[in-house]
């Protein structure tokens, strides 16, 4: 049976002929790019460059890509007639890193037996370091602050002011001070040879002590300590490095330009200098520069290199001549006339080609009136209800149509969502830190929890029984039913004594002599028992009582498998901080439901996404989030000269 052929673009051709050595790639927005480095990879195979105990190593940036890359592989190989599955390795730079670590432990100076400390954890470590710090430290950055006196409380105490800066502030420190490979130890003898007082970098250097130190406690590293733990076991072992560069004879890596520099040590060492070493990526679509030690610049050194063979994927499908015009204007804008010199290399060519005529994906034609910038001045509050409003007037004239509202940050982007459900216009929020559904689940946890914290509290039971029936919102007669049995509890003013009743104190039967009608006797019975069982359960370890609460509270396998999640998450930190009771156990299921942290559940949302499955609803993200992503129609908001300036003097 002849396979049908697949019509290459003349970038894609080129780098399809790769024999070997170290090649770069740059390639514009829709090249193709992860489908030409899947095709190599497969191409490679087939061409039995590699031994049966060797594989192809492909190291992408992210989780989701994984999954992407080893199917898009092993799809090509069925084609060509080949078993799938074998023949190469998925990795991400992270994961690659901790299979390198595992290899020699010891040469990290770490045990066998190690544990990641995960973000969530060290998330949290960094915030009680950097209140502590403020705490510990009154008066000592008032020279670097302004506020009229009487905002002093709300600059130094609200979360989003002082205690996040100073939490950002302890994050890149610590984030590039890895990046240098430079310890706590490092730095101090650093400072205490210099002449003068370096204020802010003391505090920086406090909190990477403190920080550490919290590590160290723990028995673990983190994700960065992974990259730099890595890089020392290569450098420490000749041997190692042999034994992986035999197993690993070819090098592909996608999202080049969001490497590290230890990143692309690791790669640059496991390849060799007479290795083969292929990096793809777009310098002019470095998202992870603006909050990591990552540069675009890596890439762009890799490419001028006179070892290097510099191939380039020019052409996209993906936009219309006019966007494709915009976009390489601004390119040349930015290296010729942009008002500040320095960031006149922020961009770089190729500019973007459109593809030929007869491409199996021809560029869609021109549509000025599919494009409206909106100029006149709005707060943000007055941008957000128009674009809302626009919004749900577009889905009610186009049901069939994709909508995405984007937004620079998950917090402005959770406020989108909050007004469009407000305003009844379906809303799809998966891009953010965790989906509704997810975050719906947990709030029904944390509210069980925050009743069995406070036993004596009757609002809080109410509040309870209401979740435990929240079910019957879907009928009227049924959910007005309970929100009578819930105000009858949260008037009980004595809760012992219709939970735990004793000596002739029993308030369900007080209730009953006073005409209470039978079917709320028989909902009263049945809610004392489930929660007499939960305040049993009270003195089991915090994941055990997590889920025998979800046992009652939960049906549908999804929550329940995601109670199984949140179980093993609370257990971790129940390891990690024994002295923690109910109360700290709560405040860590709280910033889920907030959505102050990112956190995947079971639900179809938390997967890898896929804009299309959500026709007739606005799906609100971030910009990054949405990088690769289309819609049939797309707001961007906050388009401002604030959030991005030019450089012109009427930046705000």
């Amino acid at each position: 049976m002849t396979q049908p052929s697949i019509r290459l673009r003349s970038g894609q051709e080129a780098v399809l002929r790769y024999q070997g050595g170290r090649m770069g790639i740059s390639a514009v927005p829709g090249s193709g790019k992860t489908w030409t480095l899947a095709y190599l990879a497969a191409n490679l195979i087939k061409r039995g460059v590699i031994d049966a105990d060797q594989e192809i190593l492909v190291v992408t940036l992210v989780n989701a890509a994984v999954d992407n890359f080893s199917s898009r592989i092993s799809q090509q190989l069925q084609v060509e007639g080949l078993l799938p599955g074998y023949g190469y390795r998925v990795r991400t730079l992270h994961g690659l890193a901790n299979d390198i670590v595992r290899e020699r432990p010891d040469l990290a100076g770490l045990n066998t037996n190690f544990q990641i400390i995960d973000e969530f954890e060290c998330d949290r470590i960094k915030s009680r370091i950097a209140k502590d710090w403020i705490a510990s430290h009154p008066g000592y950055l008032e020279p670097y602050l302004e506020y009229a006196p009487n905002q002093k409380n709300q600059v130094f105490s609200a979360r989003q002011n002082l205690p996040r800066t100073i939490e950002q502030i302890a994050n890149a420190f610590i984030r590039l001070a890895k990046d240098r490979e430079l310890m706590p130890a490092d730095i101090e003898k650093k400072l205490g040879k210099l002449q003068i007082p370096l204020p802010l970098v003391r505090m920086g250097l406090d909190m990477y002590t403190e920080y550490q130190n919290a590590l160290t406690y723990r028995g673990g590293v983190d994700f960065d300590d992974l990259i730099r733990l890595a890089l020392r076991c290569l450098r420490s072992d000749p041997s190692l490095l042999v034994l992986l560069r035999k197993r690993w004879p070819f090098i592909l890596e996608d999202e080049a330009q969001d490497s590290s520099r230890l990143q692309q040590e690791i790669l640059s060492l496991l390849a060799g200098d007479g290795g083969n070493w292929v990096r793809v990526g777009d310098p002019n679509q470095a998202i992870y520069e603006s909050f990591t030690t990552a540069s675009p610049q890596f890439l762009l050194d890799y490419l001028a290199h006179p070892n290097v063979e510099e191939r380039t994927l020019p052409e996209s499908g993906r936009s219309t001549q006019d966007i494709i015009d915009l976009a390489n204007h601004m390119i040349m804008w930015t290296q010729t006339d942009h008002p500040n010199l320095g960031v006149r290399n922020a961009l770089t060519p190729p500019f973007i080609l459109p593809t030929p005529w007869d491409d199996p994906q021809p560029n869609p034609p021109a549509c000025p009136a599919c494009i409206r910038l909106l100029t006149q001045g709005m707060g943000p509050d007055e941008e957000m209800r128009h674009v809302v409003k626009t919004a749900q007037s577009f889905l009610e004239k186009q049901p069939d149509q994709t909508v995405a509202i984007l937004c620079l940050s998950n917090e402005r982007a959770y406020k989108y969502a909050e007004l469009l459900k407000q305003e009844h216009v379906p809303c799809v929020d998966s891009l953010l830190r965790s989906s509704s559904s997810t975050r719906l689940s947990t709030d029904a946890m944390v509210t069980i929890l925050r009743s069995l914290a406070d036993p004596t509290s009757s609002r809080k039971l109410a509040e309870a029984y209401k979740i435990w029936r929240r079910k019957a919102h879907e009928d009227e007669a049924a959910w007005k039913f309970h929100q009578g049995v819930a105000r009858l509890v949260g008037k009980c003013r004595n809760l012992e004594d219709y939970l735990w009743p004793s000596g002739g104190q029993d308030w369900r039967a007080e209730t009953a002599e006073e005409g209470g009608e039978p079917a709320v006797l028989d909902e009263l019975r049945a809610f004392q028992g489930l929660v007499q069982r939960w305040h049993s359960a009270v003195i089991l370890p915090i994941d055990q009582l997590l889920l025998t609460i979800a046992q009652d509270l939960f049906l549908d396998p999804v929550e329940l498998a995601l109670a199984y999640k949140l179980s093993t998450l609370l257990r971790q930190m129940s390891d990690a901080h024994l002295e923690w009771r109910l109360p700290q156990f709560i405040d860590e299921l709280v910033t889920i439901t907030k959505n102050e942290r990112k956190y995947l559940g079971f639900s179809a949302d938390d997967d890898a996404f896929d804009p299309d499955r959500y026709p007739g609803q606005v799906v609100v993200g971030t910009m990054h989030k949405a990088k690769g992503l289309e819609w049939d129609c797309v707001f961007l908001t906050a388009l401002n000269n604030y959030n991005f300036p030019s450089g012109a003097p009427y930046d705000q």
